[in-house]
């Protein structure tokens, strides 16, 4: 070492004396090559900076004497400015050194901080287990496959799988297999809830949500997220929504019957029930009406009567509003049982596919989806209840409740579902054998147009049976509506019928016009003896109007709620109407009523009360002569029933007419001319005013019935039964057998759909 510091003091001495002789840039970096030089060979900067001044020293440049005293010629090198030439010799020198120092330096620093780091991220990784391990939602961080590789003691506690089985490798152990795949992790929503099946076999929901991020030391992507038990929130939303879905489905629901047959299914599928039966006892001397939802009634019925009885009977000495499982005190039960509704008479049993345990949760929406059922029969309950009422009111105030033979009445409100209006007609039998009729239609709707509408037919009543013609009656009329509120400008049809005559006389107060169709032409309006509607004007005389009514003519007469449509022509309702007349003698009054209705009835259905009456004219008298032989009587059964049918027979009465018509006929075909050739049988059938007369003649034989005619023999039995009048008349030439048939009144029930 004493050998290398030595060579380098000697080569330092040789370059700073060089320099301080001739400085340029070339001895300048002699001197930076010597302080790498003194780096290599480890010289320190101690002994650099003690040779440096030594040599100064003895050159004297330490302190260089004044120009004057300066020796000539001896050991001085440099000139007068040699001190800070010198020292910038130096300063070269140890710029190496100073550069390699500053180096060491640094790496110090960077190791102290590497090594400071290294101990917090030491500490910074026990904060973040300390961290993770306090949350209280659980916590997991998986691959980019969906494997967890760490999860904290809260996800343990809220999966039943912790930290100490980790890896969970898809599919997860507490997947519910059944149940929809929920979300991928970083394809799909960075928040959802999703069902799991905790270790121990609970279900659960859980809100899980999840962040990525990429890993540095190997570029992966990683996700970390965190879950949730929403459990009971969950649930609280099930139960509202199955609240608000069997709430939504019987809503529209007006009788109890609607709602236990839409309630019940409902109520079976937000359960998880198998069956849902209700139970429901009218008095305590009959048995139940069932209602059964998801099992087939009348197999079970006789089962299910017994025992829901008996678990009426315990749910009677229960609270109201309370429901029990059976069997009680089980640990699974096979279903419940609650009351229904408030009155005490009706029992819910709801029976589970298999038994199972009830929790706080399921008796909580049980006695939700129960009480809304119960609510809704209730409702139901008091809407039969309005409703009778509405409707007594209606039908005494509308009219009749019998009306005279061929005819037919429908009246439709525009205000469902209570079915009061303003629209009425009135059927009149008086006491010559004529029918008054009155069509009329109140301003306004709902029940006070209905006041108004009672007022006006009662005193139209009254004044038809007192013997008033269609333009008095109307006139006296406009009198009364001047003194009612509300009763000006109601529109009125009135009219005398006269079936024997075949006559129709009319006066019109503003209303629509009668249409009449004859048969196989199409319907024409009856636009004679209109007027301004009742107490409008003061009009000296009311005018009228009579027509004509052709055998087996259809009249209708309506309100303008039947052609009135919005952007629609009024007259080509009209010509509708008309149109669908053309077909109607073929066809019973009720029927021309629905097919006129079905024809005329806008896509949204009626926006105004309709009032309709349709009248069928008896058709002409059928008249048939045919051969007396077996296979005529088909076809003279074929006939007799249509001529029925025009004259809006009853179809059951119709069936036991033709029933006796083909025994008259058949006894003559047999028996009138038996031996000898067939002879001529005669069928003729009239309609009067309230009855049908048929008649079957022959030229034959006659021949009493025998003593013990055995299976045979019961033709005229039958004929009169199926008759109210026979009389079999054989004087003389042939056999007249006359049978007469009353016709019922029309049932206001059968013929209006109030």
């Amino acid at each position: 070492m004493t050998t290398v510091l030595a060579a380098f003091r000697e080569a330092y001495t040789n370059a700073l004396r060089l320099h301080l002789d001739s400085p340029t840039q070339y001895t300048l970096a002699e001197g930076y090559e010597l302080g790498r030089r003194a780096l290599v060979e480890g010289v320190s900067i101690l002994d650099l900076t003690e040779h440096h001044f030594r040599l100064l020293g003895r050159w004297n440049l330490l302190a260089p004497p004044p120009a004057a005293a300066a020796p000539e010629g001896g050991d001085h090198p440099g000139g007068p400015d040699a001190g800070d030439t010198a020292l910038e010799f130096l300063l070269q020198t140890l710029a190496a050194l100073d550069v390699a120092t500053r180096g060491f330096l640094d790496s110090t620093r960077s190791y102290e901080l590497q090594r400071l780091r290294a101990e917090d991220l030491e500490g910074r990784d026990t904060f973040r287990t300390a961290l993770v391990e306090s949350l209280q939602d659980g916590f997991f961080v998986a691959d980019s496959h969906g494997t967890l590789t760490e999860v904290n003691t809260a996800f343990g506690a809220l999966t039943g799988y912790g930290p100490e089985t980790v890896p969970y490798a898809l599919p997860h152990p507490w997947t519910i297999t059944e149940e929809t795949h929920y979300p991928d992790l970083g394809t799909e929503a960075a928040r959802f809830v999703m069902p799991v099946r905790h270790r121990d076999g609970r279900r659960l929901w859980l809100a899980v949500s999840t962040s990525s991020l990429i890993r540095p030391e190997d570029d992966e992507r990683i996700f970390v997220g965190t879950i949730r038990d929403v459990t009971a929130e969950h649930d609280a939303q099930a139960r509202d929504q199955a609240v608000s879905r069997l709430a939504t489905a019987v809503a529209a629901c007006t009788s109890v019957v609607e709602v236990l047959t839409v309630g019940l299914d409902e109520l079976r599928l937000a359960i998880g029930a198998e069956t849902a039966v209700v139970s429901m006892w009218p008095n305590r001397q009959t048995g139940p009406e069932m209602y059964v939802s998801g099992e087939d009634a009348v197999q079970s019925r006789q089962v299910l009567d017994a025992r829901a009885r008996a678990l009426l009977d315990r749910a009677w000495v229960r609270p109201g509003r309370t429901m029990f499982a059976i069997p009680e005190g089980a640990a699974s039960s096979e279903g419940i049982v609650a009351p229904l509704g408030e009155t005490g008479d009706a029992a819910l049993w709801l029976r589970f596919a298999a038994p199972r345990a009830i929790s706080p949760g399921d008796w909580a929406l049980f006695s939700l989806l129960v009480g809304q059922l119960s609510l809704a029969v209730q409702r139901a309950r008091n809407f039969d209840a309005a409703r009778s009422t509405s409707l007594t009111l209606q039908r005494a105030m509308l009219g009749p409740i019998e009306l005279p033979p061929r005819f037919s009445v429908h009246y439709e409100p525009a205000l469902p579902p209570l079915e009061i209006g303003g629209d009425w007609y009135d059927v009149v039998q008086l006491p010559d054998g004529t029918i008054g009729l009155v069509v009329g239609d109140c301003v306004g709707r709902g029940l006070s147009a209905a006041v108004v509408m009672g007022q006006l037919r009662t005193a139209a009543r009254a004044l038809l049976l007192r013997g008033a013609g269609p333009a008095q009656l109307l006139a006296e009329l406009d009198t009364v509506a001047a003194r009612i509120p509300g009763a000006m400008c109601t529109t009125v049809c009135a009219a005398i019928l006269d079936p024997e005559r075949g006559t129709f006389r009319y006066s019109n107060a503003g209303h629509m016009p009668p249409v009449l169709a004859a048969p196989g032409t199409k319907g024409r309006l009856l636009e004679g003896g209109r007027a301004v509607p009742l107490a409008t004007f003061d009009t000296p005389q009311r005018p009228e109007a009579t027509t004509t009514l052709e055998p087996g003519s259809t009249l209708v007469l309506f309100t303008d709620g039947l052609v009135e449509q919005r952007g629609v022509d009024i007259d080509i309702r009209f010509d509708e109407l008309a149109d669908e007349l053309s077909d109607a003698a073929d066809m019973p009054p009720r029927e021309v009523a629905d097919a006129v209705l079905s024809r005329l009835r806008p896509a949204g259905g009626y926006d105004d009360d309709v009032a309709m009456v349709v009248y069928r004219q008896p058709p002409r008298a059928l008249h048939l002569d045919e051969t007396a032989e077996a296979s005529r009587l088909s076809g003279m059964r074929r006939r007799l029933t249509a001529w029925l049918g025009a004259a809006a027979v009853p179809a059951d009465l119709a069936t036991d007419l033709v029933a006796a018509a083909n025994e008259a006929c058949s006894n003559c075909i047999e028996h009138a001319y038996l031996g000898g050739s067939p002879g001529r049988v005669v069928l003729s059938a009239d309609c009067a005013l309230d009855r049908v007369t048929i008649e079957v003649s022959d030229d034959g034989s006659w021949r009493p019935l025998p003593e013990d005619p055995g299976y045979r023999g019961r033709g005229i039995a039958m004929m009169h039964a199926l008759t109210d009048e026979l009389t079999i008349d054989h004087v003389g030439v042939g056999t007249h057998v006359r049978m007469i048939a009353k016709l019922p009144a029309v049932s206001f029930s059968a013929a209006s759909r109030v």
